[in-house]
C-alpha cells in the first residue's frame, strides 16, 4: 500500500461529496457535512481496511444508502480535523489523475470554508451549496436538489 496505489484507487472508486442535513436549530436550517468516500464489494473489504489504516481515520461500513440488497462496503471519513489534518494533504502530495481532482479541489475549498466559519454568512452558505452541486456531475445523483436549499435559505432569510 502506498500514496500512488490510493490516488489512483480512489481516481477510480472515490468520491468527495459535501452532504446536507437539515437542522431546524441552526441559523440557516441546515448543515454542510463534508465527507470522503471509496466504495468496494464486501469481497474486497480488506483493500479499504488497508487504506484506512495507512491514513489513519476514518471508519469502513455498509453502504446504507444503496438499500438492504447492497452488499457493497463503503471507507468514510468525515472528522472535519482528519479531512483537513490527514485527507486533505495527502491529496496535495498524491494528486489525482481524472476529473475527481477538480472534485478534491472544491472539497478542499469548502471544507477550509466550513473551518474558517464562513457557513456562518448567509451569502458565503450560499456559495457553499452552489460548489457543493458544481461537483461529481453537476450533482446529478443527488436526491435533493439545488433549489429546494437555496429557496429555505431565502425564506429561513426573511423569518430572522
Amino acid at each position: 500500500m502506498n500514496g500512488s496505489y490510493i490516488a489512483g484507487f480512489v481516481d477510480g472508486e472515490g468520491s468527495f461529496h459535501i452532504a446536507f442535513q437539515r437542522r431546524p436549530d441552526l441559523r440557516f436550517g441546515w448543515q454542510a457535512i463534508p465527507e470522503f468516500h471509496i466504495s468496494q464489494n464486501y469481497t474486497s473489504r480488506s483493500v479499504l481496511e488497508e487504506i484506512k489504516n495507512f491514513l489513519n481515520c476514518g471508519y469502513v461500513k455498509n453502504n446504507d444508502a444503496a438499500g438492504k440488497r447492497d452488499k457493497t462496503k463503503v471507507y468514510v471519513v468525515r472528522n472535519r480535523q482528519d479531512l483537513l489534518q490527514k485527507i486533505i494533504p495527502f491529496f496535495e502530495q498524491n494528486p489525482l489523475r481524472t476529473e475527481k481532482r477538480n472534485d478534491f479541489e472544491v472539497f478542499k475549498r469548502v471544507v477550509l470554508m466550513l473551518e474558517n466559519n464562513k457557513h456562518q454568512d448567509l451569502e458565503n452558505f450560499r456559495e457553499i451549496v452552489e460548489l457543493a452541486y458544481s461537483m461529481n456531475a453537476s450533482g446529478r445523483y443527488r436526491k435533493r436538489n439545488k433549489e429546494e436549499i437555496l429557496e429555505s435559505l431565502t425564506s429561513s432569510e426573511t423569518i430572522r
